[in-house]
């Protein structure tokens, strides 16, 4: 192969290109040369890089038959480069290409149909958040678990017993633990309405945090800050069956009437869940956690299941703003569902017509 390369001079490609790669977030440069006239010979192609008229420096090698490199850089350095047609020991140096600088862009144009669908997304929301500020009742189905949220409220008033409200192991970032803190803020007022005592215990410190703001918040608005009472809403800890230890004590110590476990739960959530169905208290549960759902089915008077979780705060708490979100979502989800049938349908036609052509 050597000896037969050696009989002819290496001819190297052709019409360098360097350019800053388009629709990307910066921080790339591509490459493009027409193929050496020697490509069937080639091993591949090496690229050599000039950063700022500097010395060029090997940065990368693709097979041959290729025409284009995508090459790592530092936005708003100055790059040069060469393309050598590579075979064996041997090197053939195209022209310097003309320098250029990668840039982030402002617009990825293969992702406009995202831009587009969130433009119409987010009217049809606004269109009913509108409505609902005008007066338009919308409707929500009813969700048995929330429905059974005054009950359980008015059944631990009439016992004179607390309520326990544990919002699970999950962190402040988790949209689940975000969901339970929205329905601790409904359930707080209703307890602050009837002066029911609230026990909240926490495994995370930021989410205790956040949470006994909520609550105190809740106490505010409903006129009784006196009734509010911090010692109950606390940080026990962050080990996951240390805290579902902690929270069973509390069952037991304090035979709360209702127990909601709310939030983002793991293998805990049958030991808690049963230690509460044991003392004979009225259980809501809800967790996006698939896994864990059928445990709280099994234990639990009533469970939220998935997104009935996210909705819990519009259904209880009537606002305009959260209502006419989860609106405009399920009509969103009916367009895409219309969208995905149309196209499959489309798509099979298409292909039926297509087999018939060629048959």
């Amino acid at each position: 192969m050597f000896l037969l390369i050696c009989l002819f001079v290496l001819t190297p490609p052709t019409n360098i290109r360097a350019f800053d790669t388009p629709d990307d977030g910066g921080g790339s440069i591509t490459v493009t040369w027409d193929l050496s006239p020697d490509d069937a010979f080639l091993v591949g192609y090496e690229i050599f890089r000039s950063e700022n008229n500097m010395d060029f420096e090997k940065v990368g090698f693709i097979g041959r038959g290729q025409t284009g490199y995508e090459d790592e850089t530092d936005d708003k350095m100055q790059y040069s480069y060469k393309i050598a047609s590579s075979v064996d020991t041997l090197r053939a140096f195209s022209e310097t290409s003309l320098p250029v600088t990668s840039t982030p862009q402002w617009i990825d144009r293969y992702k406009i149909n995202i831009v587009v669908a969130l433009i119409i997304f987010g009217g049809v929301i606004m269109f009913f958040i509108y409505r609902a500020h005008r007066g338009k009742q919308l409707y929500i189905r009813k969700i048995a678990g929330l429905q059974a949220i005054d009950d359980a409220v008015g059944r631990a008033t009439e016992m004179g017993k607390p309520i326990l409200f544990c919002p699970g192991i999950g962190y402040i970032e988790d949209i689940a633990t975000i969901a339970s803190l929205n329905i601790l803020g409904e359930v707080a007022k209703k307890c602050a309405k009837y002066d029911t005592p609230l026990i909240n215990p926490h495994f995370d410190p930021i989410v205790y945090t956040v949470a006994r703001e909520i609550v105190k918040e809740s106490y505010n608005s409903m006129g009784r800050p006196d009734s509010f009472n911090a010692d109950n809403i606390y940080f026990i800890t962050d080990s996951q069956f240390a805290y579902a230890a902690a929270v069973d004590g509390i069952m037991i110590r304090e035979k709360p009437a209702t127990n909601f476990l709310i939030g983002w739960f793991m293998a805990e959530s049958l030991i808690i869940a049963e230690t509460g169905a044991s003392t004979g208290a009225i259980q809501i549960a809800g967790t996006d956690r698939v896994s864990q759902l059928p445990f709280f089915v099994t234990a639990c008077d009533y469970t939220l299941i998935g997104e009935e979780l996210y909705a819990a705060s519009a259904y209880i708490s009537k606002h305009p703003l959260l209502l006419g979100a989860i609106k405009g979502e399920d009509l969103g989800k009916v367009i895409i569902v219309v969208l995905l049938a149309a196209g499959s349908i489309i798509g099979l036609l298409t292909s039926f017509q297509l087999y018939h052509l060629f048959d």
